[in-house]
């Protein structure tokens, strides 16, 4: 029995173009930030205080980047509520919502499951998170370091805990 190459190929280069062309959507699924977090106050160190009443962060994949949205309530009752879309290209991505603290946020990956967030407001860098999420997958760390829009140094410690 003989094949002929010309019957395969065409199956084959198809085949060949969905892999290449699904990859970069399946890598960015299996991003372990990907999920609802909600923050367990508990477990979290504020300083300065008062910590946040609540606050959920949701994180999606958006092409080669990630969407946060966070929301919640601040430790004197204000509504929280902003996020950002973009890459992990050390470019600018403006975020929307309410943040006293940015206007703007980088990000750079690390390693598969750390991230480095850095803000800044008006131009000037305010806080840097790192972002890093546990072996096993249930917890969402934040240390969180900088000068916040008020002048405060802030050395926080953001906990979440997987929803």
């Amino acid at each position: 029995m003989r094949v002929s190459l010309r019957r395969w190929v065409p199956g084959l280069l198809a085949g060949a173009l969905v892999l290449a062309v699904s990859s970069p959507a399946l890598a960015q699924d299996k991003d372990p930030a990907n999920g609802t977090w909600k923050l367990n106050v508990a477990k979290s160190k504020f300083s300065p205080g008062p910590a946040p009443k609540d606050m959920t962060a949701t994180i999606e994949s958006a092409g080669p980047g990630r969407h946060v949205e966070v929301t919640g309530t601040t430790g004197d009752g204000a509504a929280l509520k902003w996020g950002y879309s973009g890459n992990f290209d050390r470019k600018d991505i403006r975020v929307t919502g309410t943040n006293p603290d940015a206007d703007v946020v980088m990000l750079r990956r690390l390693s598969p499951t750390t991230v480095r967030s850095t803000y800044k407001k008006d131009g000037k860098q305010t806080l840097v998170n790192g972002v890093s999420v546990s072996a096993d997958g249930k917890t969402l760390t934040v240390a969180q370091s900088g000068v916040n829009a008020k002048g405060q140094t802030v050395k926080n410690t953001l906990v979440f805990d997987r929803q």
